[in-house]
């Protein structure tokens, strides 16, 4: 579910659960315990990555759709902590952001240190109200402080699903790239980086990073019961059943 390869001092993590990378429980978990084993590995940058024309399409309903509401917790608590594993890494992390990147898949780019989207006909946002549940507070927080309070407003709201380009003008991603120079790019900015002194660098890193870390220093198990319970909703579970069940319909591209 997840491939390592090192490229020097940089470590790219590539989501590999065929056909969308749709995240699991497993591969959340594994994904972050991959986070937190690089540095102590020796590597000083994270490139993650995902497939050719699709990053991650999120998370999986029609695995999720079959849990119970201790697995469902269990889901949105390991959730939390993959994103606080980003959010405080102590060493530079890029999204190389290789195509389509719906809900989850923007989700996990958001407390990154940079974002690298592929041009092209590709998605990126959070749309989980187009699925029937809410955005969870730390999403909204990791949103606002990448885009600012209007933009994440509008984004989280809508739950609109924009094209790379507009994605660019309004800072959800910071470069774009052709497809198959995604990784490419998203490794040399890490050894751009990692060319300055390092001591200078990473302190005013840790510094300029203090608000995006802070979000998750207070108890958020509180937060999780009350997004756990979200997915129960009526609605969101009607929302869901029926998404699922025309995603079973449609045909195979």
């Amino acid at each position: 579910m997840l491939a390592i390869t090192d490229h020097g001092q940089v470590r790219e993590l590539r989501l590999n659960r065929p056909p969308v990378n749709a995240l699991s429980p497993e591969l959340i978990v594994s994904l972050r315990q991959a986070f937190q084993a690089a540095a102590q590995d020796g590597a000083k940058a994270i490139v993650l990555s995902g497939a050719p024309g699709r990053f991650s399409a999120g998370l999986d309903l029609p695995l999720l759709l079959k849990a119970n509401e201790a697995e469902i917790k269990t889901l949105w608590r390991e959730l939390y902590s993959l994103l606080r594993a980003i959010a405080t890494s102590p060493i530079p992390t890029v999204a190389a952001i290789t195509g389509h990147a719906p809900a989850g898949g923007t989700v996990i780019s958001l407390f990154c240190d940079r974002r690298i989207m592929a041009e092209g006909n590709f998605v990126i946002g959070l749309n989980e109200v187009q699925v029937g549940i809410p955005v969870p507070p730390v999403l909204v927080s990791g949103l606002r402080y990448v885009v600012g309070c209007r933009y994440a407003e509008y984004l989280s709201v809508t739950g609109a699903l924009i094209s790379p380009m507009q994605a660019l003008q309004i800072g959800l991603v910071d470069e774009l790239a052709p497809p198959e120079q995604v990784v490419t790019q998203a490794i040399a900015w890490c050894q751009r980086l990692l060319s300055l002194p390092s001591n200078a660098m990473t302190l005013t890193r840790q510094e300029a990073r203090a608000d995006l870390a802070a979000i998750f220093s207070s108890d958020l198990g509180p937060e999780v019961d009350e997004v756990s319970a979200g997915w129960w909703h009526p609605e969101a579970q009607r929302t869901m059943h029926a998404i699922v069940e025309k995603l079973g319909k449609k045909p195979a591209s």
